[in-house]
């Protein structure tokens, strides 16, 4: 049998089987990769973290999730909040770091240099854990998923310069031969700067000749990945950053999205391993005498880093909401911290105690904030009276509509969806609720009433006047946003709201309960607005129904009925070619 092909078969069986449980019991999968490790390496059965098969799958996953990011990266969206993340990200660098060594050297009692270490590994925030976990809650593109990512970027920045530095103090092999600290430092910006010119001048030409062909498309970005982080590595930078650089180059190519979603499914195979391995190490790691530093660190960075982000945040007048949010996100420690730890490890500047206490600092906090990424909106709906005080009186970041006039028609999401629901409506009854700063420049730029935020924000909500609407249109898929949208709307003055929404089953419906559909939408409509909201499956369009809903997009189903009526008046379908120029001219509408 071929070397390591056992082990990871193990992982993988593993793995799964636990996942499933998770899926089960509604917990999150990163959770049940994290006991596969634990439990492999606790049993004896095997010891993954010493196979260099496995430990090479870990670096491609994560080099295929900052590939990801770095193709999700959308320039215009990321201009309009880099100087706030900027800022954001060097003042939780700079306050974090200092309250950490506080209480690594004051409370602690840590040796200076070990307890500088430590205070740096607590300021990093894991890039991995946050994307993935707002990939799934579909919240990347919201601001305070900009924001967030923005202070990852920041974060990472200054963590790659930081190991760079030391490689090259220390004559560490990751450090190119010959080359001194500052001489890596100032390669990996020239580097970062060639790909990002070669990526906009080059690129483009190449992946628009084999957009055609799916096959071709992907194996073509695979052998532009791989080839960056060989050039990379042989320069002394670790393959996760070409990942990284790798996606910034096709960022602005047009078939980004195609590349996106057929890399997707080879990042979260090869995560898994990661996250496997992650498991495994604090399995066979030695804590002897860490539990009482453990616990404080942990709360440090679970409670005390979003309270410096909710601090910074307030005082450059964000919502309270986008800044609880920003700041629960990033409440965790990155895997550039094992990184920076192993490095000092290796100089002797710290010893095997410090290395296992960041680790454990690590895992402790990774999986608490799993599940308060989670479920932050159900948090901040608890905590929102008491979060009050870290906001301005006149917040200034979800601005008010431009022209502030309200509007008979409310579209929430003007993404893909909502831009061809928007070419058909009249424009001056229009107004456009969007939280993707990149979205809101458009609309600006081509004239619409928008207001820049999150619906479900309780005080954009109000500032949309949805209230005094005659139609609301939800474009976002995710049930969570659609249910408190519903919520939002049940909490109506009665004249407005009509019936109460209470008493409507529980939004987790299966198929089995699909007629609690009929008696549901038998209430009075009052006179509240009508609602059409979206969904992605039939039990999410079940949910939404029973809770009130006055029509569901499910787009396969609404899709499918269109085109099989369109046929059924028109056998001969001599409509297609009349169907196929009106798509053709919302097109061009749609996209100038």
């Amino acid at each position: 049998m071929t070397p390591g092909f056992f082990e990871l078969a193990t992982v993988v069986v593993v793995a799964a089987a636990l996942g499933i449980i998770a899926r089960f019991l509604r917990q999150p999968t990163i959770l049940a990769y994290l006991v596969t490790g634990a439990l492999i390496a606790a049993l004896g059965f095997l010891n993954p973290v010493g196979h260099e098969s496995l430990q090479l799958f870990s670096e491609l996953g994560v080099m295929f999730l900052l590939f990801l990011v770095g193709l999700e990266v959308n320039y215009t969206s990321l201009r309009l909040v880099s100087r706030a993340a900027l800022i954001l990200g060097a003042g939780q660098v700079l306050f974090t770091a200092a309250a950490g060594f506080a209480i690594t050297y004051y409370l602690l009692h840590m040796a200076l240099l070990p307890a500088a270490y430590v205070a740096v590994a607590l300021t990093f925030s894991s890039t991995i854990i946050v994307v993935k976990l707002l990939s799934d809650k579909r919240d990347l593109q919201t601001l305070y998923g900009k924001l967030a990512l923005g202070i990852l970027l920041v974060q990472d920045a200054v963590a790659v310069l930081i190991i760079m530095g030391l490689a090259g103090l220390g004559g560490s092999r990751t450090a190119a031969p010959g080359l001194g600290g500052v001489s890596m430092v100032a390669l990996g910006v020239a580097l970062a700067l060639f790909l990002f010119w070669f990526g906009r001048r080059a690129l483009p030409f190449l992946f628009d000749r084999v957009a055609r062909s799916p096959e071709l498309l992907f194996i073509t970005t695979l052998a532009w990945v791989f080839a960056v982080a060989a050039v990379v590595a042989k320069l002394g930078f670790s393959i996760e950053i070409a990942g990284l650089l790798a996606g910034l180059a096709l960022a602005n190519s047009s078939e980004r999205l195609q590349i996106a979603n057929r890399v997707r499914a080879l990042r979260d195979f090869f995560l898994i391993v990661f996250f496997v391995l992650l498991g495994a190490s604090v399995a066979l790691s030695d804590f002897g005498g860490m539990a009482v530093p453990i616990i404080p660190l942990s709360l440090f960075v679970l409670i005390g880093n979003p309270l410096i982000v909710l601090v910074v945040m307030g005082l450059m007048g964000y919502r309270r909401r986008t800044s609880f949010m920003t700041g629960v996100a990033i409440a965790q420690i990155s895997e550039f911290s094992f990184v920076l730890m192993a490095l000092g490890f290796r100089l002797g500047h710290v010893g095997a105690a410090e290395v296992s206490l960041v680790t454990a600092v690590g895992v402790v906090t990774i999986t608490c904030s799993t599940y308060l990424i989670t479920h932050a909106e159900g948090i901040f709906r608890v905590l929102a009276p008491l979060l009050r005080v870290f906001e301005r009186r006149h917040p200034r970041d979800e601005a008010v509509s431009s022209d502030g006039a309200r509007k008979p028609i409310v579209l929430v999401g003007y993404h893909r969806m909502g831009q061809s629901i928007a070419a058909g409506l009249p424009r001056e009854k229009l107004l456009v609720v969007e939280f993707d700063p990149g979205m809101v420049h458009h609309l600006k730029r081509h004239g619409f009433t928008h207001l820049f935020g999150d619906v479900t924000d309780p005080e954009i909500f109000r500032e949309a006047h949805i209230a005094d609407a005659e139609l609301l249109i939800s474009t976002s898929p995710d049930l969570e946003d659609n249910l408190v949208i519903l919520e939002n709307l049940a909490h109506l003055p009665p004249a407005r709201a009509g019936g109460a929404q209470a008493g409507f089953p529980s939004p987790r419906l299966n198929s089995g309960r699909l007629r609690a559909i009929a008696s549901a939408t038998e209430r009075e409509a009052g006179h509240r607005p009508r609602v059409v909201l979206r969904a992605e499956t039939e039990e999410d369009a079940a949910a939404l129904y029973a809770r009130g809903a006055d029509y569901v997009l499910f787009p396969h189903l609404t899709a499918g009925q269109y085109l099989g009526k369109t046929i059924a008046i028109d056998p001969a379908m001599r409509i297609l070619e009349k169907l196929k120029e009106k798509d053709l001219e919302l097109l061009k509408r749609i996209h100038g």
